[in-house]
């Protein structure tokens, strides 16, 4: 299985990206050294398919064919592609406030701490859907390593189109989010220019 191993805050530092998107709280005082060469519309398009890659943990197949399953469904090609990578079950869960980082929410449902419905899945990228019931196993409720995740969470927002309760450690997805619920800072119709080319 492909692994991303890139360092966080320097992939962020080339991408202009802010590392809280992925849940990090650090920053960087360096600072990226450009060429004063303008950006061509190709780099400005790879660019922001890089960074929904990136802030997702999503490899460039899997990611192409996000991109084709959206452009069959009915709406906007670009929208439907966020709505999808936002309903990834390690995205559900990192929304949820149940991991600190989405690469740790990836490892959260790899491990098997996770129920979908009741079942257990450990697929980070098994599509929820809208009246889906996420929880985390009984057994796993009272680890430390939970106790240390809500500690830092506590304060963080949840997405309107999901309802939460902290303390049973469970979430349930309302509605499929639309473009203005996710706060990602990537336009999604440079993807659509890039990969209809």
């Amino acid at each position: 299985m492909a692994v991303n191993r890139v360092p966080v805050l320097k992939r962020c530092r080339s991408l202009g990206l802010d590392p809280v998107y992925l849940g990090v709280d650090k920053k960087s005082r360096r600072k990226l050294k450009r060429s004063g060469r303008k950006v061509s519309d190709y780099g400005l398009q790879l660019r922001e398919k890089q960074k929904a890659k990136f802030i997702y943990g999503v490899l460039e197949k899997p990611f192409r064919n996000y991109y084709k399953k959206a452009d069959r469904m009915k709406g906007q090609t670009g929208e439907n592609l966020m709505a999808m990578l936002e309903l990834r079950l390690d995205s559900v869960i990192f929304r949820m406030g149940f991991a600190r980082t989405r690469r740790e929410a990836r490892q959260i449902v790899g491990h098997k701490f996770v129920l979908v419905n009741g079942k257990c899945v450990n697929i980070p990228s098994y599509l929820t859907k809208a009246g889906d019931v996420i929880e985390i196993k009984e057994s796993k409720k009272t680890t430390q390593r939970m106790k240390d995740v809500l500690e830092v969470t506590a304060g963080r927002t949840v997405p309107s189109w999901m309802d939460v309760d902290q303390e049973n450690l469970k979430g349930t997805i309302n509605e499929v989010p639309t473009r203005d619920l996710i706060d990602v800072p990537v336009d999604e119709m440079l993807i659509v220019e890039l990969y209809s080319k």
